[in-house]
């Protein structure tokens, strides 16, 4: 219909130099002229295509239209109040006149007040003692024609004042707003509708058809389609915001790299027993090739088994067998506190006597100078405040809050005659500068932890409290098999990414916010985090 309704636009402006008012036009498949609102702003579309060809030029006109209100409606179907009280009453003089209680009765209490003032005022019912009669026998309601035309038209010849009457009535609803156009020919008018030509093709070239051709004229001031730039996904943003709060507490980030571990560093440093169900199938991923680890430094290694198998350090450990296998295995790890081993036994190696300025050169800036021990001496300990931000997995049935692999926010504060009031402490600052209020803790068990803690955050949109971390202080058989003195405590915390970044986001499915489900759009249009 577009083509055809530029080419009617053109040739009626051919034949009369102008078009005064488009509402004239009969659009193509239509017998009457285009005169409601929608058939105006289909003829502005060609409009516009005709008026960037620079064939047309045209005015923009405005008009006010009406609509008939439900009582309107009323009236257009059963006619005006006035109209249908005259209609009930009898011929004055041909029978009983009727009361206004019986004419309330047979039209209704509101068409009966509004209709027998108004029938009075029009000279169409009289009074006959007690009750009204028709003073005339016919009537011209004038109502519900006017409510015709509006219906028709959207407008009324009768004048302002006959619409101010209707609209104080409220049987005409409040103005709408149309258009309609003046065209005039352009520059470049024809009665020709092909469009001129966009680029220039090598069939055009070969063919000789672009010497007479007509190109369309570039718009070298126009700015373009803005390009679309990347956008960090919602977790990049509160990584980088948690990240800079460890930063500004004063901590180190730690090298993180190794997604792969063996057990002895994923469970058996940590003091997590060989028998423990964390360690089964169904929890941890395992590698099939390669199976074993390289093994780690013998003398360690002999005091971690032997603490596990045995006791020591004030500890009866575990009683139980201890495997070599077991603990040789290659897994994914499923903490980042393996890391944390790993930089804890470099920490330790002055304490143990060997050289640790090369081992933790990459994150020395959190490591403060060195303290003096309870004897006054300098024993090779140097407090240190860690963190990492690291992917970690786990064999997980996945819901709503449950994912196989997820980002896990580990720290360790490493110093003298620490207590787990600093711990809670510390967690509660750590997540207010996060934005989130409410939190609380539990005690609970973990094997490489004494007293420990589970962290929950109050989620809004779930409506309930969600564990979002866990923490404690590091056992003495996890810490002084490493080397450092007796009185050297550690705490140590994991916090999930995800949850918090559901509760900062409103997302109440982690599925919505990691995996096939997440929205493009939801990430290019989620705001920073403002914690």
């Amino acid at each position: 219909m577009s083509e055809a309704l530029q080419k009617l636009i053109l040739d009626t402006l051919d034949a009369h130099s102008s078009i005064k008012d488009t509402r004239d036009l009969v659009l193509p498949g239509q017998s009457r002229p285009a005169s409601s609102n929608e058939d105006q702003i289909t003829i502005l579309g060609a409009l516009n295509s005709l008026l960037s060809r620079e064939m047309i030029q045209y005015e923009t006109h405005e008009t006010q239209s009406h609509v008939p209100t439900a009582e309107g409606n009323l009236v257009l179907q059963d006619g005006s109040h006035e109209a249908r009280a005259w209609s009930v009453l009898p011929i004055k003089g041909q029978g009983p006149p009727m009361t206004p209680v019986e004419l309330k009765k047979a039209i209704g209490d509101e068409t009966a007040k509004v209709g027998q003032g108004r029938a009075f005022k029009n000279g169409w019912i009289a009074k006959e003692g007690d009750g009204l009669v028709k003073a005339v026998l016919e009537i011209k309601d004038t109502t519900q024609i006017d409510l015709k035309e509006i219906s028709a038209t959207g407008t009324l010849k009768a004048g302002e004042k006959t619409l101010a009457d209707l609209r104080k009535r409220k049987l005409i609803a409040q103005k709408l707003k149309g258009q309609w156009f003046t065209v005039h020919k352009g520059l470049q008018f024809s009665t020709s509708t092909a469009k001129p030509e966009t680029d220039l093709t090598v069939d055009m070239l070969v063919s000789g058809s672009w010497k007479t051709s007509t190109y369309k004229k570039y718009n070298f001031e126009a700015e373009g389609v803005l390009t679309s730039g990347g956008a960090l996904h919602p977790l990049l943003k509160v990584r980088e915001e948690i990240r800079n709060i460890f930063l500004e507490m004063g901590f180190a980030e730690m090298p993180t790299s190794s997604f792969v571990e063996s057990g002895f560093w994923c469970f058996d440093t940590l003091f997590v027993p060989q028998q423990h169900p964390a360690r089964d199938l169904q929890d941890t991923f395992y590698l099939s090739d390669p199976k074993e680890s390289l093994p780690p430094n013998s003398d360690y290694y002999r005091r971690v088994s032997t603490i596990h198998e045995h006791g020591g350090y004030g500890s009866m450990g575990y009683r139980a067998p201890w495997s070599y296998e077991e603990s040789s295995k290659l897994l994914l790890r499923t903490h980042t506190t393996a890391s944390s081993a790993h930089m804890l036994y470099k920490l330790a190696a002055k304490c143990r006597g060997e050289k640790s300025e090369e081992d933790i050169k990459e994150f020395a800036h959190g490591v403060s100078a060195a303290s003096t021990g309870e004897d006054g001496t300098d024993d090779g300990f140097r407090p240190a405040k860690l963190f990492s931000i690291d992917r970690v997995f786990r064999n997980e049935t996945m819901d709503a809050t449950h994912l196989a692999e997820f980002h896990q926010v580990e720290g360790v504060v490493a110093d003298r005659n620490l207590t787990l009031a600093d711990l809670i402490g510390f967690m509660r600052v750590f997540f207010r500068k996060m934005g989130i209020e409410k939190v609380r803790f539990k005690p609970a068990y973990n094997p490489y932890t004494e007293p420990s803690l589970e962290i929950f955050a109050f989620h809004p949109m779930l409506d309930r409290w969600v564990e979002v971390g866990n923490s404690g202080m590091f056992r003495p058989e996890m810490l002084e098999p490493m080397g450092f003195p007796k009185d050297v405590r550690v705490h140590g915390w994991g916090l999930s990414l995800e949850r918090p970044t559901m509760i900062r986001y409103g997302i109440n499915n982690i599925r919505t916010l990691v995996g096939h489900k997440v929205s493009i759009d939801g990430i290019e249009n989620s705001p920073a985090v403002m914690f």
